[in-house]
């Protein structure tokens, strides 16, 4: 259904080289050009434009990009549709906390009915909204900030950040002040990550910064930072979800910090992708499949199969 010039233009949005998507696209790349001045003719605007030598997308290219992912992945989910014998099937990512640590329970449930299928992908935000807007995923559960203008959301879950320590540790339980926190060796995630920009955002906002704790050691890996706070090596601050399941592990809290933040729901503006989400949705609090209610409920062409 979707114009192989679409395709062209999506892949040159992708590698940003005209000779490296002639490439991919096993085509030669004046047809390559011609794909690019046939949508730049029919749509009456520039679509790529160089810059000191370096290709660049205009402000019309980017609009034609959204909404021509919008279609590939409709056209994705309807392949799918029509194919499907029974039972749903969702490819999903979710950031790493989440991922690890959250959504266990709500993907076993979904499972409870034998005929449906899903797939996990668990990255960082990054590479999640990457795969969202190449239609690999049908939505991505996010602990982070994303582009709104851009994507779609809905609340999955509000969520306490907190100090983590071993259950044994003298901050077990408590609320500390602040100064009682630098002797500690802080287990912190690699630069980038959420956790980490959370706890700077709130030593900064206290005229503070990571470097006066006495020693920090960064650990990209969950499991290993948990196995670490049960050894009483260190203290950590993330989401409540992280200790929660350990019985080594305590919370603490530091005086006058109250910090929660939101998991969302992040997918492509698309009746299906609303749908999708909708779906897994009913099964967070239930085994139950509500399914043919929300079916009768959406505006989708595809959702209602």
């Amino acid at each position: 259904m979707i114009d192989t010039r679409v395709e062209t233009f999506l892949t040159l949005c992708r590698v940003m080289n005209y000779r490296r998507t002639a490439e991919l696209l096993h085509m030669t790349q004046p047809a390559v050009t011609q794909h690019i001045h046939f949508l730049e003719a029919r749509y009456g605007c520039k679509l790529f434009r160089y810059d000191h030598r370096h290709l660049v997308m205009t402000k019309e290219a980017e609009l034609l990009k959204r909404c021509a992912e919008n279609v590939l992945y409709q056209e994705k989910k309807l392949k799918g549709e029509l194919n499907r014998r029974g039972g749903l099937q969702l490819s999903i990512g979710a950031t790493k906390t989440i991922g690890e640590y959250v959504i266990g329970p709500h993907v076993a449930a979904f499972l409870a009915d034998p005929e449906n299928r899903i797939s996990v992908s668990v990255e960082n935000t990054e590479a999640l909204l990457d795969s969202l807007s190449g239609g690999r995923i049908d939505f991505a559960l996010v602990e982070g900030n994303f582009d709104r203008s851009r994507y779609s959301s809905r609340l999955y879950r509000q969520e306490p950040f907190v100090g983590l320590c071993a259950a044994g540790h003298p901050f077990a339980n408590r609320t500390v002040p602040l100064d009682r926190i630098w002797s500690n060796t802080l287990l912190l995630r690699e630069e980038g990550s959420g956790t980490r920009n959370i706890l700077r955002q709130l030593l900064h906002a206290n005229s503070h910064a990571l470097g006066e704790f006495a020693r920090i050691c960064t650990v990209s890996s969950f499991g290993l930072m948990t196995a670490l706070l049960a050894q009483n090596a260190g203290i950590t601050f993330a989401y409540r979800a992280v200790g929660a399941a350990n019985p080594a592990l305590a919370e603490f809290r530091v005086e006058g910090w109250e910090v929660t933040r939101a998991f969302h729901y992040v997918y492509l503006d698309t009746p299906y992708s609303e749908y999708a989400v909708k779906v897994f949705d009913a099964w967070k609090n239930s085994g139950l499949c509500p399914v043919p209610g929300l079916s009768e409920d959406t505006d989708s062409g595809t959702a209602g199969c």
